[in-house]
């Protein structure tokens, strides 16, 4: 069995699932919505929790369910893992995201994680069924699983935001550790497997792998191209036009935030070509700030 709950985050249809496996969980969802998976999983103790990345939307209900179910093993990339047990870096981040007086709203309560719970991944692994590889780009602790006896691999955020069959592929692009060349290598990734259908945190399955990716593609690259040719006004202004009349795809990957994370992306980008020219000016004996 293989069924998407709706988390119904804040109220919206469609914007945040958490996937249900046989009796294996795929990101939980915030605390702030955990009690409608758990009347959907009628209270009963998953056997494990995968998560794709530690981000709220995904992972933030991670400690509240291991505190209903406390022998819960918890599949976590080992870059992420650190911050489940100890969110004290994690939740200062992501107040100045959203906004410190609306994280309770959002989120509601973010707990530590036993250490005891944690199993961590690295990428190439297989656990409970499913194949793991490690796919950064949206969040450098991302990974992807491919569920073998299905064929579908759930995705997290690398396969995007898709809230309808009919509607546009949309990569969410938050800060702080966007990376579009790992995205699209991890897009290929995902790829490779051939998979049967993509299961999309943000929403729901698609059997339509192959277009599906390359809109992806086609997205990432577009949205980069105009953080790094627009400015914040002309970039939110393009990226709202895209998604007009489609209020799930803000709800999911709201434009300002698409505008961080890539512009930081563009910002760090430059701050290493210079780093990189002035250590080789430096090996040829050149000054780096010219000529001379």
């Amino acid at each position: 069995m293989v069924r998407e709950i709706d988390t119904e985050h804040l109220g919206n249809e469609r914007v945040t699932c958490c996937w249900q496996v046989g009796d294996v969980l795929v990101d939980p969802g915030p605390e702030s919505t955990l009690t409608t998976v758990m009347d959907e999983i009628e209270d009963r103790a998953p056997r494990a929790l995968l998560l794709t990345h530690i981000h709220l939307d995904h992972a933030g209900g991670t400690g509240a369910l291991v505190r209903a179910f406390p022998d819960l093993p918890v599949y976590v990339h080992e870059l992420g893992a650190p911050h489940l047990i100890d969110p004290s870096k994690l939740l200062p981040s992501a107040a100045r995201l959203y906004g410190e007086e609306n994280m309770d709203r959002m989120w509601g309560e973010i707990m530590p994680v036993p250490e005891r719970n944690i199993r961590l991944l690295h990428g190439g692994e297989t656990v409970e069924g499913f194949r793991v590889a490690y796919a950064p780009g949206h969040a450098s602790h991302h990974v992807v699983y491919l569920h073998e006896d299905s064929g579908w691999v759930f995705t997290g955020d690398t396969a995007g935001v898709r809230i309808h069959r009919d509607g546009p592929v949309v990569p969410p692009t938050p800060p702080p550790d966007i990376d579009v060349e790992a995205w699209l290598q991890s897009i290929d990734a995902i790829e490779a497997w051939d998979p049967a259908a993509l299961a999309l945190t943000h929403f729901g399955a698609y059997d339509d792998v192959a277009s599906h990716l390359d809109a992806l593609r086609e997205a990432l690259r577009k949205q980069a191209e105009w953080a790094r040719d627009l400015d914040e006004e002309e970039f939110l202004a393009r990226r709202r036009e895209w998604v007009s009349n489609l209020d799930a795809y803000e709800y999911a990957a709201p434009s300002e935030q698409m505008w961080l994370g890539l512009e930081r992306y563009w910002r760090k980008r430059a701050e290493r070509s210079r780093t990189t020219h002035a250590a080789a000016d430096e090996r040829a004996g050149t000054p780096s700030g010219g000529q001379g």
